[in-house]
């Protein structure tokens, strides 16, 4: 069996290209690949909800195979890729012609897709997963949602997984941790990645400002980029604040660092696509807690190794005392990390996701034959 492999790589900047640059050389070790192949026993797509799988989503609907699907909504994408004509056509395929006064209204409105509900309570999904051979998906939610759509669907979980976290000299720590001007003993709470609405860091950015006034000691770094400019503009004055340390995407060497220096992550989606966030499971796996939006997406997770905040008027109040609390508590906050640490040990590994995947794939070819 020849596999084909379709997905973007590094150098991209995107977690799914890391992803699937990771699992891809794990598969390695049990079988043949090949990487934009033009003839293949059985392709694998990867698919996200931006223009980077445009191409990808293409062949998947040519020719059927397994799709890996990182965001458990598609709505943007299609918004992103579809005139008016070809979106309202998809929306009604998947929702019925009952449907189309409601297309119409969001077509009209998608200047609010990045953050308003309406776009990802319809994640448009009908289309992929109906046509494909055998959907993957990281967690529960993702998984319902494939199934409300297709109901045929071949659908397995495989977990998100985190490589092997290598340790780093106490010393590289330190000087990280000088360079973003956290004291000794100051608590280091941390965003990453890129930088959209539905990452909540207004909240994030307000809740740090209250907190910071009480602890001068505690540092709230902030790494990534920007892909809304709205966001951008409306977070400029409140990451001037005191105590807050900005920096640009970080290469992987340079996040493994930020990830070994910092104390907790805080890593909300709200709304949420139904993706498992690569750098939550891998702040995890490096024995660092991480405040989530509880949602679906992390039923599988023991409740003691998540700070789970609620969505809504709750999560102004209950992101800065669960803030407040680990910075009044570093042995809780070390007591989660090692209670996180230790699931993604057992159930996050890289060689286990590579079973899994290689399982699935051999199951769905020989179905096929």
């Amino acid at each position: 069996m020849t596999v084909g492999w379709y997905s973007p790589l590094p150098p991209a900047r995107t977690g799914v290209a890391d992803y699937s640059a990771a699992i891809l050389r794990e598969l390695g070790r049990y079988g043949r690949i090949q990487v934009e192949s033009n003839t293949c026993d059985l392709p694998v797509y990867h698919i996200g909800n931006n223009q980077l799988h445009s191409s990808t989503y293409q062949r998947a609907l040519r020719q059927p195979g397994v799709v890996v699907l990182h965001d458990a909504v598609l709505h943007h994408f299609y918004l992103g890729s579809f005139r008016k004509n070809e979106y309202l056509d998809e929306f009604v395929y998947n929702y019925g012609e009952f449907s189309r006064e409601e297309a119409e209204s969001l077509w009209l409105d998608r200047s609010l897709s990045a953050q308003d509900p309406r776009y990802f309570n319809r994640p448009m999904l009908r289309r992929i997963a109906a046509g494909a051979r055998a959907v993957i998906v990281h967690n529960p939610a993702a998984a319902r949602a494939v199934t409300e759509h297709a109901a045929s669907a071949r659908v397995s979980e495989i977990p998100h997984f985190c490589d092997q976290v290598q340790p780093l000299a106490a010393n590289q720590i330190a000087a990280f941790r000088e360079r973003i001007g956290a004291p000794q003993n100051g608590f280091v709470f941390a965003v990453f990645g890129y930088l959209r609405e539905s990452k909540r860091l207004i909240p994030i950015l307000k809740a740090f400002q209250r907190l910071h006034v009480q602890c001068p000691e505690t540092r709230l770094l902030v790494a990534g980029q920007f892909v809304s400019q709205d966001l951008e503009r409306n977070a400029a004055v409140l990451l001037q604040q005191p105590g807050l340390c900005r920096l640009p995407h970080l290469a992987p060497a340079d996040f493994d660092l930020a990830a070994a220096a910092v104390d907790c992550c805080v890593n909300l989606r709200y709304p949420a696509a139904g993706e498992t966030s690569g750098i939550a499971i891998r702040l995890m796996g490096a024995g660092k807690p991480v405040i989530v939006t509880e949602g679906d997406e992390w039923d599988r997770f023991p409740n003691e190794a998540l700070f789970r905040i609620p969505a809504g008027a709750a999560e102004p109040e209950a992101l800065f005392q669960s803030m407040a609390a680990l910075q009044l508590r570093p042995d809780l906050a070390r007591h989660m990390g090692g209670l996180a640490a230790k699931h993604i040990q057992r159930y996050h590994s890289l060689s286990a996701a590579g079973t899994e995947y290689w399982n699935l794939l051999c199951r769905t070819f020989a179905s096929h034959s």
